[in-house]
């Protein structure tokens, strides 16, 4: 089995306003940060041994559901289970 994590963040171009009122947050505390970009986590696991099948169709579910890619950008990292 494999498991997939998933990682999505807007891209650069697109203002993050989540970002930005957790960047002015923390410079309220007193903790200052160049940047701060929201994103979401996807944990999947595949009944899968190969990681270039996993891949494809991890790569298949971000096109079709978990990414939207007109606005988003993902990474992914795979784990044997």
């Amino acid at each position: 089995m494999i498991k997939a994590y998933i990682d999505v963040t807007l891209k650069k171009s697109i203002l993050d306003p989540q970002g930005t009122a957790v960047k002015k947050g923390l410079e309220k505390l007193g903790l200052y940060s160049e940047d701060v970009r929201i994103g979401k986590h996807i944990e999947v696991v595949l009944n899968e041994n190969n990681v270039d099948a996993a891949r494809e169709k991890i790569d298949e579910m971000c096109r079709k559901l978990l990414v939207n890619q007109e606005v988003e950008i993902y990474t992914v990292r795979f784990e044997v289970i």
